[in-house]
């Protein structure tokens, strides 16, 4: 898995590939079909991997603080981070740029995971509706997009988080104080 997460950082996931696995790891590809099956096999795996440390990442900003606009915000930053750290990660977890793959209902079940717990997080916000669930996935994630896109390596969309809080709770009916005045 290392390596095929090397490969996909330094060369994009295209690049990743049995004999370019094996090849790093100084075994011959067809040993490799032990492990894995096909390379959409190796993807399943890293996807998995992926969610499951998003996860991990997720229990780290435990316990998310009491005011609503704060937890979402600290889930945001949380989400935004993870993402921009890892391009190749985010690229396989949130976009579908890999023709022919689609994750096994395994790994699969693990973004479900993050989700679940995300809307657990957001309904404790008073966020509980399908629509205002998947508007606030669109905007943040089109704002890592936009980070990765036109400032990758600095911090130019991070920095509008608590604006985007603000407003997306100013939409939803999200109460408390607002986070630009707090800071």
């Amino acid at each position: 898995m290392d390596a095929a997460w090397e490969i996909a950082r330094r060369e994009g996931l295209a690049a990743v590939t049995l004999r370019e696995i094996a090849g790093r790891i100084g075994m011959q590809s067809p040993s490799l079909y032990s492990h894995f099956d096909s390379k959409n096999a190796i993807y399943d795996a890293m996807f998995a991997e992926a969610w499951d440390e998003m996860c991990v990442s997720l229990d780290e900003i435990q316990p998310l603080p009491a005011e609503p606009r704060a937890s979402m915000l600290a889930v945001a930053e949380m989400f935004f981070d993870v993402a921009v750290a890892d391009p190749a990660r985010h690229q396989l977890m949130n976009q579908r740029t890999i023709p022919g793959f689609r994750p096994s209902e395994h790994a699969y079940a693990a973004s479900v995971a993050v989700y679940e717990r995300m809307r657990a997080a957001m309904a404790r916000c008073g966020v509980r509706s399908q629509a205002d669930l998947d508007l606030w996935t669109a905007i943040v994630g089109g704002f890592v997009d936009q980070q990765l896109a036109n400032d990758p390596g600095g911090s130019r969309w991070r920095r509008q988080l608590p604006r985007l809080v603000d407003m997306y709770c100013d939409e939803v009916g999200v109460t408390g104080p607002r986070l630009r005045e707090a800071r």
